[in-house]
Formats: C-alpha cells, sequence, structure tokens
C-alpha cells in the first residue's frame, strides 16, 4: 500500500517531463531562445542556393522531446525549412540498412575532417569521399539504396515522416528546383565517384533524389523527434519500435560526433558533446544517447553553414542540463 501511494505522489507531483521540475526545462528552453537572437546578426542566410535566400533570418525556434517522448517547444518551432544536409542521417540509415556497413563502408570513410562540407579533396588520391556527411559521401549513400527512379528519395521521405508520424511533411519543390539548377559542383561530385565505381547509374537520377532528400522541408520539432529516435535506438518518441536498431544507431551517432557539423565537427564535440547534424537551412538536430533529442532552426550561418543561434542554443543547454557525453 505504502508503495502505491509513493508511484501516486510522483504520478501527481513529478511533471511529465523527463526531468524533475519539468517546468524548470520549459523556462531554461525559453531564456535560452531569447539570450540566442543577440547572435542572429553574426551570421549569414545561405545565398549559394537562390531559394535559401529567401529564410527569414528573425526567425528562431527551440524544441526538445525529453525521455519520456514529452514535446517542449519555444519560438518558432512550427516555421518550416530544409533538411539539406541533415537528411544525410536518414540516408546512410536506409543504406546501411539494405547493404550492411561493411559495403557501404568500403565505398567511404569514417574520418573526420576540417575541410568543407562541399570540398574535393582526398577524391583523387583516396578515390572515395572521406564520410558520409560531407556532399560526395552523402552523394554515394543516396545512389547505394535500392530502387529505380525516385524510388530512394520516396524511401527517405517516409522514413522522416514515419519517425516524426508527421505525414504532412513534403518536399519544398522550389528548393529542390533550385539546388538542381545550381548543384554544378556536386554534378561534378557525382560523375567522378562514378567514375571510380562506387555505385551503379544509367543517369543522374540518383543525384536528383539526393537533391530531392535536401529539400524535404520539416520543423524544429520534427528534428527534435528524429534526435529522439537515434538516442533511444531507433524507437519513435511515441515508444514504436519497427525499426528499432541499437547498432545502426550506434553508427549514425558516432558519425554525427566525428563528422556531422561539417568542419566545426571537433571544436563542437569538446564544447557540446553530443551527437549532431547541421543543415545549411538552418537546422540542428541533436541526439543525447539514452535520453533526449534536440530541434533548433535559425538561418544564419556562420563560415561553416552551422546555425549561430543554434549553437548557442546547443551549448547552453549542454552545459545547463549536463549533456555532454565525456
Amino acid at each position: 500500500m505504502k508503495k502505491l501511494f509513493y508511484i501516486l505522489f510522483l504520478l501527481v507531483l513529478v511533471p511529465k517531463s523527463g526531468f524533475a521540475q519539468g517546468s524548470k526545462i520549459d523556462q531554461l528552453l525559453f531564456s535560452t531562445l531569447i539570450e540566442s537572437k543577440a547572435y542572429i546578426d553574426k551570421g549569414k542566410v545561405a545565398d549559394y542556393i537562390p531559394e535559401l535566400s529567401k529564410a527569414n533570418k528573425n526567425l528562431v525556434g527551440v524544441a526538445l522531446v525529453d525521455s519520456l517522448g514529452n514535446l517542449h517547444t519555444k519560438g518558432d518551432t512550427k516555421s518550416k525549412f530544409t533538411m539539406q544536409s541533415i537528411s544525410k542521417v536518414i540516408a546512410l540509415m536506409l543504406a546501411v540498412e539494405e547493404r550492411g556497413e561493411k559495403y557501404v563502408f568500403e565505398r567511404m570513410g569514417y574520418y573526420g575532417t576540417d575541410k568543407p562540407f562541399n570540398s574535393f579533396e582526398a577524391l583523387e588520391y583516396r578515390h572515395k569521399p572521406l564520410n558520409p556527411m560531407m556532399n560526395a559521401g552523402a552523394i554515394v549513400t543516396t545512389a547505394l539504396i535500392k530502387g529505380k527512379d525516385d524510388e530512394a528519395y520516396k524511401k527517405i521521405l517516409e522514413r522522416v515522416r514515419y519517425i516524426t508520424k508527421n505525414e504532412d511533411i513534403n518536399i519544398n519543390e522550389a528548393v529542390y528546383q533550385s539546388e538542381k539548377e545550381t548543384g554544378n559542383r556536386n554534378r561534378g561530385m557525382f560523375y567522378l565517384l562514378k567514375n571510380f565505381g562506387l555505385f551503379d547509374a544509367e543517369n543522374e537520377e540518383s543525384l536528383n533524389n539526393y537533391f530531392r532528400q535536401c529539400s524535404i522541408e520539416v520543423n524544429a520539432e520534427d528534428l527534435a523527434k528524429i534526435g529522439y529516435f537515434f538516442a533511444h535506438n531507433g524507437t519513435r518518441f511515441d515508444g514504436d519500435k519497427t525499426f528499432y536498431n541499437p547498432e545502426i544507431s550506434k553508427l549514425i551517432k558516432s558519425i554525427m560526433l566525428t563528422a556531422g557539423m561539417y568542419d566545426y565537427s571537433g571544436e563542437y564535440s569538446s564544447k557540446i558533446g553530443i551527437p549532431s547534424k547541421s543543415g545549411v537551412g538552418g537546422g540542428i538536430m541533436a541526439s543525447v544517447p539514452g535520453k533526449i533529442g534536440i530541434g533548433t532552426f535559425n538561418p544564419s550561418l556562420d563560415e561553416q553553414g552551422n546555425s549561430v543561434p543554434g549553437l548557442y542554443i546547443m551549448e547552453k543547454l549542454s552545459k545547463e542540463l549536463n549533456l555532454s557525453i565525456f
């Protein structure tokens, strides 16, 4: 009987946040969001893809899915933006599921790098990309997903919809066309990688699938749910375990830790210590193993392509909640 009363006491007095004093988490998110706005003018919106330059740099949002699967949000968490490089983790998951880790990583490395995400360096003498988070590696990864025409893209889209439990997620057609029209550097990589025999492709459709996956539109809440999914080894925020896979989740988190934040990854790991993936659309998706998922959004980027307010938010939350894995 005493045990029953204790359980009832916990249910009534402990918030359903996954943290003791859950309201303090919401207060922390709010104060961190306000502070992050001071960093908006320290970066600039991406303009190398014309459609991305139209983003509103004043939008800032932070979402957190706690260890119980509950969602906490502050700011512009429903504002949509394209996944860009964050989609690479979903493509990698699918490629490894279908081909196996050995097959995939015979065609790319596990290495971190101090080179930009769109660098050709190492391709000429290694004849394969350094890691799956650089554009060259991601182009290979997407090409390895089985299926004709746009089937690989559709698999990526459906997996994103599943993880987030959001069937409204779709492609931003204008961004896709803009990516395709201005993607000559990626196109050059595609043909170089094809020449090395890293994948079979009769035409540019697998490259178009890469452009499509980057153009999938999400919001900060969706990113937090993706972060939770990998934090809990493939368990969705509502407890669904359809794609539960500790080994692939561990692989994804390790790759994010070493290469997920472009050429800032090493410093990010030291300062913040959370497996994370950023995108030039302004999003950051973070996965704290066994604990929580975080999603941030603001399109004002630093020289590496990471959201400046987003980096502030991640550093503040990591310190205040002791989230670093180190």
